[in-house]
């Protein structure tokens, strides 16, 4: 009698070698872009959401400092509490929110890890997540590689990409698990007002949900008040909340993010996270407490001047003609390319080719930004305008 280990590799079954929950995910839309960009010159790219600016001196003295100091060892699991302390400082007065630092804050790789971690930490396979469409691309990955079912919550340019609370109530079934949302919004800069989250909080009380909120981008707002989803009448028991340094304090590579989050749900979100990353780097979390302490007038700057070039973007982009509603939030503009007769894969990809200009198709994002590109307005204001002129050209040849 053969066993399965005596049997040929020829004469067996082919069992695939990746798990089929990470094949029927399809690489990243953006990522194509970018590696086009690599063999090209004189490329003004508003596809890369980064700023341009360099994290503000102090922070990396003080990230410098504590190399010298000899600051290179493992931290608790949760992250130097000395941040953790000022974080939950920081949430208390920016937004009335309390958490205890030692068991309901977890410093993390970025706001990725923690997104991650979140999926990870409540879904069983088929629960199921109510999502805003469109959304930053890394949400729907996150609930498919954890098990979960992505269930589109679809917005509209006509109402602002502003989710609809009847929307979320009208795809509730008896897996959802979740509610994920990010605002202010990438890649339509969309902030939702407290009314409507208000609204959406209420269905997530009422039918025992989570909601995980990404709020990365809170203190880019421009006019517009920043509310808190976990400050919001019985959410703070109810809410994972997301932040995090790489875009107010201009943080990218520094790979640095937090959780807030209420003890129970902590616990299994830690449990991963000591398995898995073990802690943030150290040194990222002393150039955190420094941006915390001590970074609030470089913020003001970098906003007051994104607020300029969204000015200008929007501006110009609607006298070409490709529609752009004024982004609230964030440092993206999210013009429709309708205008040209063609897809916002085509439209991106030629703009690429002939013109030189990166811009990231809005289908990257989710179905209902198709027909619209996302642009990211955290380059100069040379660039930007630069950009305009060549966008402009393109767009009139098509006219033409």
């Amino acid at each position: 009698m053969q066993t399965i280990s005596s049997v040929p590799a020829s004469g067996r079954a082919q069992r695939a070698r990746l798990a089929e929950r990470v094949r029927r995910v399809p690489s990243s839309g953006i990522r194509r872009f970018f590696d086009l960009i690599q063999t090209m010159d004189d490329v003004i790219s508003l596809g890369v959401g980064e700023p341009d600016f360099v994290t503000p001196w102090h922070i990396r003295e003080a990230a410098i400092y504590s190399l010298e100091r000899g600051y290179t060892m493992y931290t608790s699991n949760h992250g130097l509490i000395e941040l953790r302390r000022a974080l939950a400082e920081h949430l208390a007065r920016r937004y009335g929110v309390v958490y205890d630092p030692h068991e309901e804050i977890l410093i993390t790789v970025g706001v990725s890890e923690g997104l991650d971690l979140a999926m990870r930490a409540i879904l069983d396979p088929g629960d199921e997540v109510l999502i805003p469409d469109p959304g930053y691309v890394s949400y729907a990955p996150c609930v498919t590689f954890a098990g979960g079912v992505v269930q589109p919550v679809p917005t509209a340019p006509e109402n602002g990409f502003r989710p609809a609370p009847e929307d979320f109530a009208s795809r509730l079934t008896p897996r959802t698990k979740a509610v994920l949302l990010g605002y202010p919004n990438n890649p339509t800069g969309t902030v939702v007002d407290r009314d409507t989250l208000a609204a959406i909080a209420r269905i997530v009380a009422e039918h025992d949900l989570i909601a995980v909120s990404d709020e990365i981008y809170d203190r880019l707002v421009y006019g517009r008040e920043h509310v808190c989803f976990a400050a919001l009448p019985e959410m703070r028991e109810r809410t994972i909340l997301l932040g995090g340094f790489s875009k107010a304090y201009a943080m990218t590579g520094w790979r640095i993010g937090y959780v807030a989050a209420p003890r129970d749900l902590m616990a299994g979100l830690v449990k991963i996270h000591q398995y898995t990353a073990l802690c943030a780097p150290i040194t990222s979390q002393m150039a955190a407490i420094e941006a915390l302490k001590n970074g609030e007038a470089a913020v003001q700057a970098m906003v007051a001047e994104y607020d300029r070039r969204r000015r200008v973007i929007v501006k110009g982009l609607n006298d070409i003609g490709l529609t752009c509603l004024e982004p609230e939030g964030a440092f993206y503009a999210f013009p429709s390319v309708a205008v040209t007769g063609q897809s916002d894969e085509e439209f991106a990809e030629r703009l690429l080719l002939e013109e030189h200009v990166a811009v990231v198709p809005g289908s990257a994002f989710g179905a209902c930004g198709r027909g619209h590109v996302r642009c990211c307005y955290a380059t100069s204001l040379a660039q930007i305008e630069e950009a305009l002129h060549r966008i402009d050209s393109y767009v009139r040849r098509r006219k033409a």
